[in-house]
């Protein structure tokens, strides 16, 4: 277990704001991070995955982050299954599917997530979802500290939500995958199509979060936005996306505070406009 105090958390949001916490946790192993509850559960603690999907508000934070990016991140193959800790990116997970001859996991090759935060979220696009080749999750239950098995069944998977999102005192720690046998130039095909259609439609070349807003039904976020006139639309150091207004940019600068705004300034919009109060899709710390 590694261990930093007063430590820099610019690398590890993929807003790259600069914030920093009283300590970061970096934990390898699962008895590590199960003793580390034990000896001290009433300590306030904040989980981050990679990063991805989080927008942290402040610019200091006195709890301690534990971090599963680039120590809690193992892979495993068994025959057709790849099991993968939380920590694991889906590059790293969509790569060693490759490597194997798994197919399966292509179409999320490029998204910007940890293994756990995908579960948490259900994590998808083009109409696949991380719920669609799950089968089963290793969780820690911070309500009594055990760990526990649960199977795809019964994490009662939505649209970017599940159990683990309603349930914030489950922690992910490992992901049971069922992949099919598949061939390594096809596979490897998908996977760079895939990534070459996210990279000409999403704003790649400025740090962000992926999409902000959750779809309502019957719309599409980016052309309310659009309508609205609001492409291209900055606070502080934060930008409607002019590449793609469903995200929001980092020109420089930005401050956790200057993002949430700017969300805050689309919703009365939408709302005036639409009648439609949009869900934030990322998570708010």
């Amino acid at each position: 277990m590694i261990i930093k105090e007063n430590f820099d958390l610019s690398a590890y949001n993929a807003y790259g704001l600069k914030v920093h916490c009283a300590k970061a946790i970096f934990p390898e192993t699962e008895e590590e991070l199960v003793n580390l509850f034990r000896e001290e559960l009433d300590q306030p603690r904040i989980i981050l995955g990679n990063g991805n999907n989080v927008i942290l508000g402040k610019s200091s934070y006195e709890q301690s982050f534990i971090i599963f990016n680039g120590s809690f991140n193992k892979i495993w193959i068994d025959k057709n299954h790849i099991i993968a800790q939380a920590g694991a990116t889906l590059e790293q997970f969509s790569v060693s599917a490759l490597n194997n001859n798994l197919s399966g996991a292509e179409i999320f090759y490029d998204i910007p997530s940890s293994v756990g935060g995908a579960v948490v979220m259900n994590a998808g696009a083009s109409g696949e979802e991380i719920k669609n080749i799950l089968f089963k999750v290793r969780y820690l239950d911070l309500e009594d500290l055990q760990v526990k098995e649960i199977f795809k069944e019964d994490i009662g998977f939505e649209y970017r939500n599940s159990f683990f999102q309603k349930n914030t005192d489950k922690i992910v720690l490992k992901a049971w995958f069922n992949l099919r046998p598949g061939n390594r130039e096809t596979i490897s095909l998908k996977m760079d199509a895939t990534k070459a259609n996210r990279w000409a439609k999403q704003p790649r070349n400025y740090p962000n979060c992926g999409s902000v807003f959750k779809r309502p039904q019957g719309k599409f976020v980016g052309p309310m936005i659009d309508e609205l006139g609001l492409k291209g639309f900055t606070i502080g150091g934060a930008q409607v996306s002019e590449k793609h207004s469903g995200f929001i940019v980092n020109l420089g600068g930005a401050t956790g505070e200057d993002i949430l705004d700017l969300i805050k300034h689309i919703q009365n919009k939408v709302k005036d406009k639409f009648d439609i109060l949009l869900e934030v899709e990322q998570r708010i710390i």
